[in-house]
């Protein structure tokens, strides 16, 4: 009897023990398989976000190096000119870079924008010279877009492109006749004579206007010497060239804003002869796009100059 309880209890002791090893390795198993999906979700998320970058891959043989400019050129939109200036710079760094083309599909934008891409591609074209730098328009290369392109070896177009657009803007919207209307009193208090600059709610004010003008002149020779700089000898003036209009790739060919008829595919293949294409546009991931846009947005909404935005468009 006694050893049919100590053969018992001895049972019940195993069975116990391996019912605690069943569970911690369902508990390591259950551990394991969590922390797995962490990683995945992790993995996931960086991918979405873009933080894993592709520029960074060895590349390898001669190829034509390519970077888009488009959409409007401004600080938070399409395009800024980090992030044209980030891919220029790696598209000439690269040894096996043999050209590079600067995409443009831009109405315009921004002037400071536009400027300090234009400055940088100048730059570049001076410390890389064995390495031609050109533009390639696709459907529109106007205002701050043609600011940018001018800094190029060649622009080139296609016959049905739009060209030009060189001028300055500075718009916004005037209020006060539908305030009468209404019968709504504007009740504005500054330090300073000028802080209400071309206030929207309140009448124009003639030496306001008078002196954004003369802002806006002065921009417009800034643009109009760019364009004289990087087109020189082949630029053939006409009264209406630096008016805002805008003309045909092919008539602008004849104007001397463009060298050439072809497409990124052409120049890469024809004029460069280095067919392989290699994009090193930077990309931006989910959470850079959008802290980039919240961050335009809140600025416009508390800056009191964002009723009058000057642009080359």
């Amino acid at each position: 009897m006694a050893d049919f309880e100590s053969w018992e209890r001895k049972t019940l002791e195993k069975l116990a023990l391996s019912a605690l090893q069943e569970q911690r390795r369902a508990r390591q198993w259950s551990i394991f398989f969590r922390l797995l999906t962490l990683v995945f979700l992790f993995i996931l998320l960086f991918a979405i976000m873009g933080w894993f970058n592709k520029g960074e891959t060895p590349l390898s043989g001669k190829h034509t190096a390519l970077v888009e400019l488009r959409g409007v050129i401004a600080v938070g939109g399409d395009t800024d000119a980090d992030r044209v200036i980030s891919g220029l710079r790696e598209a000439f760094k690269d040894r096996g870079t043999k050209g590079v083309i600067l995409l443009i599909n831009s109405p315009g934008g921004s002037p400071v924008q536009a400027g300090y891409i234009n400055d940088e591609m100048r730059r570049l074209r001076a410390k890389y010279p064995q390495i031609p730098l050109y533009a390639v328009v696709e459907d529109i290369c106007a205002s701050g877009g043609y600011y940018a392109a001018a800094a190029a070896d060649k622009i080139f177009v296609d016959k049905a492109s739009i060209v030009g657009s060189i001028g300055v803007l500075m718009d916004g919207f005037g209020f006060t006749g539908t305030m009468e209307k209404l019968g709504i009193e504007r009740r504005l208090m500054t330090a300073g004579e000028n802080k209400g600059f071309l206030d929207p709610f309140s009448p124009v004010n003639a030496s306001q206007k008078e002196h954004a003008q003369k802002m806006l002149n002065e921009i417009h020779q800034q643009f109009i010497s760019v364009v004289r700089q990087g087109r020189g000898k082949r630029l053939k003036e006409m009264p209406d060239m630096f008016s805002g209009l805008f003309w045909s790739g092919e008539k602008s060919i004849q104007l001397g804003l463009a060298d050439a008829l072809g497409s990124a595919d052409y120049v890469a293949r024809e004029i460069i002869k280095a067919e392989e294409i290699i994009d090193f546009t930077p990309q931006e991931g989910i959470a850079e796009r959008f802290a980039k846009r919240f961050g335009a947005a809140t600025a416009s909404a508390i800056n009191p100059l964002a009723k009058g935005e000057m642009s080359l468009h």
